[in-house]
């Protein structure tokens, strides 16, 4: 085995495969889409370089811009809404003593779901005007001026996506945070009850600062897949009303399967990329000065 290990070919069998894939199916299509980027292109003629001119008309367009506030509020939820509760969920499983297995079972559930079973199951079962249970629970207690067309309200839309996508990856979360918490040694909990501490101190002085890592991770995560955010608004709204739920990646697909321009579709993909790549690395720089700070 160990002459295996000190073979070069043994590496180059299990490297080259995934390095095909690899190229095939991210780098080519990513190279692709920064070559049509910079062209005038219909997906049928041939792509004719413009230079800048895309790029010049996506900072000009309004329903692009929509679509890049769109993105942010989901960052926004995800980061400061969604964090919290994922954290305050996973301490109180954690100190379950019987059927915890139960409830991480259950709160993991959503995720495993499509994203078109979920968006559907929401929009049909929790914000349908007639049938829906949000309105007939808000009829039964006697709040009728609350009943609302949730998703086909400008000023309500937006709001039942967030919370549709949060209840569908915030049990993920937990169970990640699940992990990192029952990998904490149990003496340090064990000094802090010698020491008095109470289960609010032990949980915010000892649970959380010893799990910060992977809320790093959580914070990234959820970050990266606010911005390729797109099934759960062609699902629940398709953009709408009037565009207010557009994001980015649905916008992109209309642009270039409505209208056909396939150039200017390619360009807002190489901005999704890039506006990605800094708001990730702004995370990453500020999370590290915190942990100077702290240390």
């Amino acid at each position: 085995m160990n002459k295996v290990y000190r073979n070069p070919l043994a590496y180059l069998v299990f490297i080259i495969p995934t390095l095909f894939f690899y190229l095939t199916f991210y780098m080519f299509p990513l190279l692709t889409t920064f070559r049509y980027g910079f062209t005038s292109w219909d997906g049928l003629t041939a792509p004719v370089f413009n230079g800048l001119d895309n790029f010049k008309e996506a900072f000009n367009d309004k329903n692009f811009w929509i679509s890049v506030k769109n993105n942010l509020y989901f960052i926004l939820f995800s980061v400061f809404i969604q964090v919290p509760i994922i954290v305050i969920f996973s301490v109180l499983i954690s100190e379950v003593r019987k059927l915890r297995g139960f409830y991480k079972t259950t709160v993991f559930l959503p995720s495993i779901l499509s994203t078109a079973v979920v968006g559907v199951l929401w929009t049909v079962v929790v914000f349908d005007p007639t049938v829906g249970l949000l309105n007939k629970l808000l009829e039964s207690i006697g709040l009728d001026k609350l009943i609302h067309l949730w998703l086909a309200d400008e000023s309500t839309a937006m709001l039942s996506i967030l919370l549709t996508n949060a209840w569908q990856w915030t049990g993920f979360y937990i169970v990640l945070v699940l992990a990192a918490i029952f990998g904490i040694s149990k003496e340090v909990y064990e000094a802090a009850e010698i020491d008095g501490a109470t289960g609010f101190q032990r949980a915010l002085l000892i649970t959380v600062p010893l799990i910060r890592p992977i809320l790093a991770v959580i914070v990234l995560l959820s970050i990266t897949g606010a911005m390729k955010a797109m099934d759960i608004v062609m699902v629940m709204t398709k953009g709408g009303p009037y565009g207010s739920t557009e994001v980015m990646a649905s916008y992109m697909y209309k642009v270039g399967m409505t209208t056909g321009n396939y150039g200017y579709a390619n360009t807002i993909a190489i901005l999704i990329f890039v506006f990605t790549l800094i708001i990730t690395l702004l995370s990453n720089l500020l999370t590290k000065k915190l942990e100077d700070v702290e240390n």
